[in-house]
């Protein structure tokens, strides 16, 4: 009889080892070796490539250009992120935390695009009483809905080829498993090998195919890197804990830009489509607070009018603290040190804690001049005024930057009824259009004696 062969296999990165090590010399994590069988034989191993290639190579030129079929779900937020629908045979994969509504997002989507051709969805950690639940909470009727509740992937692709659906849900890919590799549920081997199953399957037959995924305590995808380059869509559903409001982001998108977002609010009956998410974020916003400034980040093509809240206040350490919910913590410090050095702004001794209201999180410098404004106003306690909107990146020279794509963020303003904006000349030298009173200015000092002195 055959000695079985085993190795070690790295959790966290995929890094292979003839024996145990305490910690992985590639990634450097510690304890995340874990001990797997060697498949049986090479010819074992599914032939991923051979499903969705061709025979031989052709020239570029040979290759017919046709655009991608798109379905829609019905779910408008849903489809902006994924560039204008569903693509034939594309492989999506959505991640987030437990409980954030990833499965109920994905039993929401293919049910609207069951209606024409039948839709599978494959349970691994709910059984089929469960997901009925589910579904008649959140109002599906399920009429050409097949549900599948297994963990055994062999059974599964199976079950797919017979029924030929128009789409098929993994939940989750760390449930699945192949009998022949011998490893546990959600190990690396496990989950590289059915995903390049299911990725030769998507593409052979053109069923566009969601894994929901598992995340890490870190936020990152649970398994080898690996899962999010062989998929065509990466999807993370994000959400603060005590928010109603999910905002599902694209991280890749072989089909669509990554700057888009969709937003959701969660209710009794499920999530639930926000159309007009600037409405949202500031219904709630108080009345002449001092340290409360309004400003707009671009989302792909959708502008978002968000509060950026300050709050300074003498430091009891001796240290102070300086705390970014939303906004990078180092361009808080970075702007922060600006303001001292530029504008003799006395922060030194001070706490400085900065939140976006509402669970939204600022990636472009386009909103420095609002964290800004909102510093000096809190520390001076006085209120800006609330019909103001303000944009503009600050350099380390106390030099306001211009912004890009200002039209829509100015016409989102207007419709929110906004009476004026305070924007680097730069950018207001560009406008073709001026629906509000624009103020444009060139320093830091400039902007501050507008706003706040």
């Amino acid at each position: 009889m055959a000695k079985t062969k085993t190795h070690f296999t790295c959790q966290a990165c995929g890094y292979q080892s003839p024996k145990w090590l305490g910690r992985c010399t590639d990634c450097g994590a510690w304890g995340s070796l874990v001990e797997e069988v060697d498949a049986a034989s090479a010819q074992s191993r599914p032939a991923w490539g051979a499903a969705g290639g061709q025979a031989k190579p052709v020239l570029l030129k040979d290759v017919e250009a046709t655009s991608e079929a798109r379905r829609l779900t019905a779910i408008a937020e849903l489809d902006r992120v994924l560039g204008g629908g569903v693509v034939q045979g594309s492989l999506v994969l959505i991640g987030g935390d437990p409980g954030i509504g990833k499965s109920t997002l994905l039993l929401m989507a293919v049910d609207k695009l069951g209606k024409d051709r039948p839709a599978l969805y494959v349970s691994g950690e709910e059984s089929l009483r469960q997901t009925r639940m589910r579904a008649e909470r959140l109002g599906v009727t399920g009429e050409q809905l097949h549900l599948f509740a297994e963990t055994d992937l062999d059974k599964v692709l199976t079950q797919a080829e017979r029924l030929a659906p128009g789409s098929l849900v993994i939940d989750s890919i760390q449930t699945m498993f192949l009998p022949e590799l011998g490893s546990a549920p959600g190990s690396v081997s496990q989950v590289r090998e059915c995903a390049g199953r299911l990725m030769a399957y998507a593409k052979k037959t053109g069923v566009p195919t969601f894994l929901v995924g598992h995340v890490t305590k870190e936020g990152s995808i649970a398994g080898p890197r690996v899962l999010e380059h062989m998929v065509d869509t990466v999807l993370y559903f994000e959400g603060e804990r005590g928010h109603p409001f999910r905002i599902l982001r694209a991280h890749k998108n072989r089909f669509g830009s990554t700057n888009e977002i969709g937003v959701f609010e969660m209710k009794g009956a499920g999530l639930v489509e926000v159309p007009d998410p600037s409405a949202l974020f500031l219904q709630e916003r108080p009345k002449g607070a001092s340290g409360s400034v309004v400003t707009s980040t671009l989302n792909g093509t959708r502008p978002i009018l968000v509060e950026v809240q300050a709050l300074v206040a003498p430091t009891g350490y001796g240290t102070a603290r300086r705390t970014a919910i939303g906004v990078d913590s180092n361009r808080v410090a970075l702007l922060a040190a600006v303001l001292e050095k530029k504008q003799d702004v006395q922060l030194l001794g001070c706490d400085i804690f900065v939140n976006v209201a509402g669970g939204m999180t600022l990636t472009e410098p386009a909103s420095d001049l609002a964290v800004c404004a909102a510093l000096v106003s809190s520390l001076q306690n006085r209120p800006i005024d609330a019909q103001t909107l303000i944009l503009g990146e600050v350099g380390l020279a106390g030099e306001v930057r211009a912004v890009a794509q200002v039209e829509p963020r100015l016409a989102e303003a207007a419709k929110m009824g906004f009476k004026r904006v305070v924007l680097p000349k730069g950018s207001a030298r560009r406008l073709e259009t001026r629906r509000l009173e624009v103020l444009g200015v060139d320093r830091l000092e400039e902007a501050l004696d507008l706003l706040v002195r």
